[in-house]
């Protein structure tokens, strides 16, 4: 993708992030999934770590995808598509150094943003059971900073995530979010887990960070159940539904399968399922069909 092109994009997604409406991100893991996004009527995507260890590897997200792996899957994904592609950079693949690398291996795959978190590698998806080990307070702050100095592009957007909220307290995780703002962080992710407060903690959240939050859409059922237009209100700048394309195929294909193999056949599947016009319409097929013609 041209220099200029994911420029565009980035201009594109800070102007959204700013604005009066919550921007809201299904996760995807390939380029079918960000084409599906793109052609519903989304202005972004995000690409879930968790989803790519998926697809890739087969694998749970336990560290497992590293940096080449990510970045060169990313750059297929987004040239498929012209909306900006938010993307999961995990912990930044190591030290201040490697996250210097980090950004520019993203910044040339064409992505708009990418979050990095201050876990202890190998990282685990936050998700899972259990409260993740996080770096201390300098050594987070460090990798942020060092990551907003690498960069080329300043349209590139940085977003700084913390999963310090669950083994240390939602205090310090609000402590390290300002912190990250201060050192160059362009949004702010605080990874929450389910509790019968999660609401007024991202409103907390809001109240004390300068910059947009992102907020994981997964986190809890009260999340789940939040209009778009209600979300501005409770404090989301991006929502971002990492489980969406995963799950949704997930639970897709395994009724398919068991259907196959029950049955014997998929004669009656067929209203479930793509036809081969619609598979062909996402994928663009009329498009090169008209380039081919112009050219024949």
């Amino acid at each position: 993708m041209r220099a200029t092109q994911a420029t565009a994009k980035r201009r594109v997604l800070r102007q959204m992030l700013e604005s009066s409406q919550t921007l809201c991100a299904p996760g995807i893991y390939d380029g079918y999934g960000a084409r599906l996004v793109e052609q519903a009527g989304f202005s972004a995507a995000y690409m879930t770590g968790n989803g790519v260890s998926a697809a890739l590897l087969g694998r749970p997200d336990v560290g497992l995808v590293d940096l080449t792996l990510m970045t060169d899957h990313a750059r297929r994904v987004a040239s498929s598509v012209d909306i900006p592609i938010v993307c999961d950079a995990d912990t930044g693949y190591g030290n201040v150094v490697n996250v210097r690398r980090t950004i520019m291996e993203f910044e040339a795959a064409g992505v708009a943003a990418i979050h990095i978190e201050d876990q202890i590698s190998p990282k685990r998806c936050a998700q899972m059971e259990g409260d993740r080990a996080v770096l201390d307070f300098k050594q987070a702050v460090s990798k942020i900073s060092a990551a907003h100095a690498a960069r080329s592009d300043p349209e590139f957007v940085l977003i700084a995530r913390t999963d310090s909220a669950g083994s240390l307290g939602l205090e310090e995780a609000i402590r390290r979010a300002q912190a990250f703002v201060q050192v160059g962080a362009d949004a702010i992710f605080v990874e929450l887990k389910s509790t019968p407060h999660i609401l007024q903690d991202i409103r907390a959240i809001k109240a004390q960070v300068s910059v947009p939050v992102v907020v994981n859409m997964d986190s809890a059922q009260a999340l789940r159940q939040l209009q778009r237009d209600a979300l501005k209100k409770s404090g989301v700048d991006l929502a971002i539904y990492p489980a969406l394309a995963r799950g949704v195929f997930g639970y897709a294909m395994q009724a398919a399968l068991s259907h196959l193999h029950d049955v014997g056949n998929i004669a009656d599947y067929e209203g479930k399922m793509f036809t081969a016009q619609q598979y062909n319409e996402a994928l663009g097929l009329q498009e090169v069909e008209a380039w081919e013609t112009r050219f024949d």
